[in-house]
């Protein structure tokens, strides 16, 4: 992990973000820092790397103009856990809702998962092997080897045994080539018994109800079961039962609560839900819970120790960033410790009409691509024109205008009404090696009508 942070600048990592998120620069230069702070904090001297803390990022802006995209863009190129939650689904203890620490043990299980795939592939090509042997062992039972005996009955077995190796060979090589795959054969699959326990008379935090749910899944025997499958189903099954055997689970939990730590990245968003607009009549009603939420905020986003069914997790170095739209609330109405945590404020502009065309065209994953991918599927070519781009991105930007704007997002609904004939037509009615040219006249025949109708109940999502 820190290598692959050392080979990305600031600059590298704001063009790689350029890739799939158009404009925003000021937010991706903040995040680059933040992610390129990580390895000099990483790569600074020891006694200095605990003081050193990230700055948490605040974004402000907008539905739909790239703030969850951004961060988790973000986390995927420098391959760091993350997790995306909704502040308004937290509530203060006593109301009914889940526990704020429940996010730290989502980031650690997501750490796990990320550790156990990656020990996985080291552990792939010998899991192979064992696999293989196994459904040989199924296919053609080895010969026992001679025990000592001599004459003809032991020239016998070794030339039985040499025959039975030689097949043996023959049957691998058939295997890995996918000859055998449709054959069936009966394997033993082990099934650990997880029994569903309710605790009645008193209420237990999730966490709680996870051990207690292992612990008893642990004392319990594991069940074999015979199953018939394919050679090709055998083959995935049996890998997964040798790969986890290969793999040292106590080592993975280490390296996850490393990762979780030192690269964790945790994405709260609707943070202005939780936030009151001040008024001078005090605060009452939901405000109680709203401030209640922001106070078990705090302590987690400022660092402290939270239990996991894997270990102890610190927070201290784990990346925070808030992101909310404050059409009614202002990020001053969030408690002041806690706007004291999310130093770095990033504005997020809205989209222009160009920005529109530019996000239809350039990104990797571009909406138009998507398409274009989805019809060579079925052997149909499809080309956007230019002057049809620029108009879905007025008629978008028009429609946001006059109705909620819902940024980028408003581009799926406009493009899904103009393809979705075209999507119920293939294979059907246009068949395969067509080729199908979106042109201006086509976008405007069947989507200005809809503009010009103020009603628009086909965009409102």
């Amino acid at each position: 992990m820190t290598q692959l942070l050392k080979d990305l600048t600031p600059r590298q990592i704001v063009a790689e973000l350029d890739q799939y998120i158009i404009g925003q620069h000021d937010a991706k230069r903040n995040v680059a820092i933040a992610l390129r702070n990580r390895w000099r904090r990483m790569n600074s001297p020891a006694d200095m790397q605990r003081e050193i803390t990230p700055n948490n990022i605040l974004m402000i802006g907008a539905t739909g103009v790239g703030k969850t995209e951004i961060a988790r863009r973000l986390a995927k190129l420098a391959d760091a856990p993350f997790i995306k939650v909704e502040a308004s689904k937290f509530t203060e203890v006593g109301y009914v809702g889940r526990d704020v620490e429940s996010m730290v043990r989502d980031l650690v299980e997501q750490a796990v998962n990320m550790v156990r795939a990656s020990k996985k592939e080291a552990v792939q090509a010998k899991a192979q092997q064992l696999v293989e042997d196994a459904i040989l062992d199924i296919l053609i039972p080895p010969v026992k080897p001679a025990n000592g005996q001599l004459g003809f009955e032991n020239e016998k077995k070794d030339s039985d045994a040499e025959l039975n190796e030689r097949t043996r060979e023959r049957f691998r090589e058939k295997i890995r080539s996918g000859e055998m795959d449709d054959r069936k054969i009966e394997i033993d699959v082990h099934q650990a018994q997880t029994p569903n326990i309710g605790i009645m008379g008193g209420s237990v935090d999730d966490l709680s109800m996870m051990n207690i749910q292992e612990m008893i899944g642990g004392m319990m025997p594991k069940r074999g079961k015979k199953r018939k499958v394919s050679i090709a189903e055998a083959r995935k099954i049996l890998l997964e039962e040798e790969a986890a055997k290969l793999i040292d689970m106590d080592e993975v939990k280490e390296e996850a609560i490393r990762k979780a730590e030192d690269a964790g990245i945790i994405f709260i968003d609707e943070i202005d839900k939780v936030a009151s607009a001040r008024s001078g009549n005090g605060g009452g009603g939901p405000d109680v819970s709203r401030e209640g939420v922001q106070r078990d905020l705090l302590p987690i986003v400022e660092g402290s120790a939270v239990n996991t069914k894997y270990g102890v997790i610190h927070t201290d170095h784990i990346l925070f960033i808030a992101a909310g739209a404050f059409h009614v609330a202002k990020p001053s109405d969030l408690i002041p410790e806690l706007q004291g945590r999310f130093p770095i404020r990033v504005e997020l502009q809205s989209l222009s009409e160009d920005d529109f065309y530019q996000i239809l065209k350039e990104p990797k994953n571009a909406l138009t691509k998507q398409y274009e991918a989805m019809l060579q599927a079925e052997n149909v070519g499809l080309t956007f024109q230019d002057d049809a781009l620029r108009e879905l991105a007025r008629i978008a930007f028009e429609v946001n205008s006059d109705v909620e704007n819902i940024g980028a997002r408003r581009l799926q609904t406009v493009l899904s009404h103009l393809m979705n004939d075209f999507m119920f037509d293939i294979p059907d009615v246009i068949g395969a090696n067509a080729q199908v040219v979106i042109t201006k006249d086509l976008v405007s025949e069947r989507l200005n009508g809809l503009v010009k109708n103020r009603d628009l109940s086909q965009f409102i999502l």
